[in-house]
């Protein structure tokens, strides 16, 4: 329990204050903390449980109740219950139509572009509302357990979430009355409260599989720093897939497809989690008898369903070993991570594909991502100087140039904070404004990568075009979100902005952007050279055209002629999808061209030269 402290000048009663590691879950969440002077973390219990079911409970009154008490009321009253609201976190309907149906409560489709809203007898609330109720129950009953007052906390989220799901994460610790001090990943986290006191130079891969979200990380522990090499995930892929498949198995094959209404589903998927867990500890066979029929599961058919489930993981396992440039041979040791990891054949599968390797599940894998965030906590109010985190960006960062390519400026899997500055100019003379787009993925054109933003740099000086010098500089902070500022160096002007992308965001988009960005690496690099073939092009002919408004006397009418022949040639294979015929267009322009500029440049040059005396 907390120390009482008095002020012996005033003669109150002085409460500390505490920062705390929260671990806001898809099924549970955790609240944990360092006591004063210590290094480890520690739980804090929650009405006498050290894990929170992440569910809300609207009564009668509208009033809402949070965890154990609201997950009674998951088959009574479905329809006034939410759960698994992390999954709603920074999305539009359209982006949860698929999984509308396996919902138990109403969610209301605000239009593409706006968060998706729950409705609750004619009351409306966002996942951030909602969220923020589960972290008010785990703020109170800490602060009430710990006689502190909590105010700071750290809170972790799957490392494949994207901008718009961190920004609702953080916005709602704010509305709980938080002061977040940082985002970190989950797979991060785990590694800090496991990795204190291990034997510098490991590499450790964070195998991280809870309700409803996969993440793996790939870290090295050296002298105190945990550096992050790659990372890998869905957002969409956890235990909740499971407990589907089951209740799937059991309408086909027990129920025969029968319609059920909104409370049978959801007392049918209180069951399927509950066969999940005796399977996962048991072999004999699960049965019960529900509503007059017998419903059973076997061990075979468990294994059966959940094959496709783990095999999805163990892709993404190989994705993030590819990504951090080692070997299998390489790894030192694998962490357990999340409540779904005690399913037994994760860890017989992961130890048949790491032979040799140690499977390490000895803290307890609900608790390890609460406990992380709290030494995370500690470091930063503390300024312990025994820690060092450095994390990674999972998808790159980049802006829109000529032709709709997309330029990275910050590559996935780069440390964060980092920061990045390149220049860029004018394509056109005189030109005063410059769109800068910002793009996250890893395809070569921006028309296959997520737009997070935009802004336009205006009042740049006029000046003839490639003249200006834009310098277009991105910060990534350590939560993962984007400040963008351009600047024409010449004349000072700025514009800055901090990214701030839709709530409308996809996972799909988002999860499918390295997969698609592997599947056709070779046909976006062959696109990308067309491209950048005819943006030569376009240039080449737009300088010479200029070329010939301001030098034609210096030519005569065949040479204009020509000349203007092969702009016109030029053009023509513009349209074209031949790169090497542009190239040759290209080269028949300049090559007939050269003499010409040479001719005026010697005219310069003695216009320059008269009436000088060389010494």
């Amino acid at each position: 329990m907390g120390k009482i402290n008095i002020n012996i000048k005033s003669g109150s009663i002085e409460r500390k204050k505490v920062a705390v590691g929260i671990d806001l879950g898809t099924t549970n969440s955790l609240v944990a903390y360092v006591e004063d002077g210590g290094n480890n973390s520690q739980i804090i219990p929650i009405r006498g449980r050290y894990t929170v079911p992440s569910i809300i409970h609207f009564n009668d009154d509208n009033l809402p109740i949070v965890g154990e008490w609201a997950k009674e009321h998951l088959s009574d009253t479905p329809e006034r219950t939410v759960y698994s609201i992390k999954r709603l976190l920074g999305k539009s309907y359209s982006d949860l139509e698929g999984d509308s149906k396996k919902i138990g409560y109403r969610i209301i489709d605000e239009g593409e572009d706006q968060l998706v809203k729950v409705e609750i007898a004619g009351k409306f609330y966002n996942p951030i509302e909602l969220s923020s109720l589960i972290l008010k129950e785990l703020k109170q009953q800490a602060e009430e357990y710990l006689n502190a007052d909590i105010e700071q906390a750290v809170i972790t989220v799957p490392a494949y979430f994207n901008d718009s799901q961190r920004q609702a994460t953080r916005d709602a610790g704010k509305l709980a009355g938080l002061n977040i001090l940082r985002i970190i990943n989950e797979p991060t986290a785990a590694s800090l409260a496991y990795g204190l006191g291990q034997e510098d130079g490991k590499t450790i891969l964070v195998y991280d599989l809870g309700g409803g979200t996969f993440d793996v990380s790939l870290l090295i522990i050296e002298d105190g720093v945990f550096e992050v090499l790659s990372t890998a995930g869905d957002t969409n892929l956890g235990g909740d897939d499971l407990d589907n498949n089951i209740i799937e198995h059991w309408r086909q094959n027990c129920l025969k497809n029968e319609n059920l209404s909104l409370k049978q589903i959801q007392n049918l998927r209180i069951k399927a989690e509950e066969a999940k867990k005796y399977l996962s500890q048991n072999k004999e066979e699960y049965s019960l008898s529900w509503e007059g029929v017998e419903i059973k599961l076997s061990f075979e058919k468990f294994k059966e369903l959940s094959n496709e489930w783990i095999q999805k993981t163990l892709k993404l396992v190989d994705r993030a070993i590819k990504d951090a440039s080692i070997t299998i041979n390489e790894i030192d040791e694998i962490i357990l991570v999340g409540g779904s990891t005690r399913h037994p054949e994760i860890k017989k599968n992961l130890v048949e594909k790491f032979p040799g390797i140690h499977v390490n599940s000895e803290v307890n894998p609900d608790e390890v991502v609460a406990l992380g965030a709290a030494i995370e906590a500690d470091v930063i109010t503390s300024k312990r100087t025994d820690v060092l985190l450095l994390d990674v960006t999972p998808l790159s960062l980049g802006i829109e140039t000529a032709g709709g390519l997309m330029d990275f400026l910050i590559p996935r899997n780069s440390k964060v904070p980092t920061r990045l500055a390149r220049e860029y100019t004018t394509s056109v003379d005189g030109q005063i404004n410059m769109k800068i787009a910002v793009y996250q993925g890893e395809r070569e054109l921006i028309a296959q990568n997520r737009k997070l933003g935009e802004f336009i740099l205006s009042d740049i000086p006029a000046m003839p075009a490639g003249l200006p010098k834009i310098q277009i500089q991105f910060a990534l902070n350590t939560d993962g979100l984007l400040n963008v500022t351009a600047q024409e160096l010449r004349s000072g002007v700025k514009q800055s902005i901090e990214i701030q992308p839709s709530y409308g965001l996809t996972d799909q988009e988002v999860e499918n952007m390295l997969r698609a960005g592997l599947e056709n690496a070779q046909s976006d690099v062959e696109e990308r050279l067309l491209l950048e073939a005819k943006n030569e092009a376009e240039q080449l002919i737009y300088a010479a055209q200029r070329f010939l408004d301001k030098n034609s006397k210096f030519l005569n009418s065949e040479e204009i002629i020509a000349t203007n022949q092969r702009i016109a040639d030029l053009k023509s294979l513009i349209i074209v999808t031949d790169r090497h015929k542009i190239h040759q267009g290209i080269e028949a322009l300049n090559e007939y061209t050269r003499p010409f500029a040479e001719r005026v440049m010697d005219v310069a040059v003695k216009k320059a030269l008269k009436g000088s005396n060389i010494n």
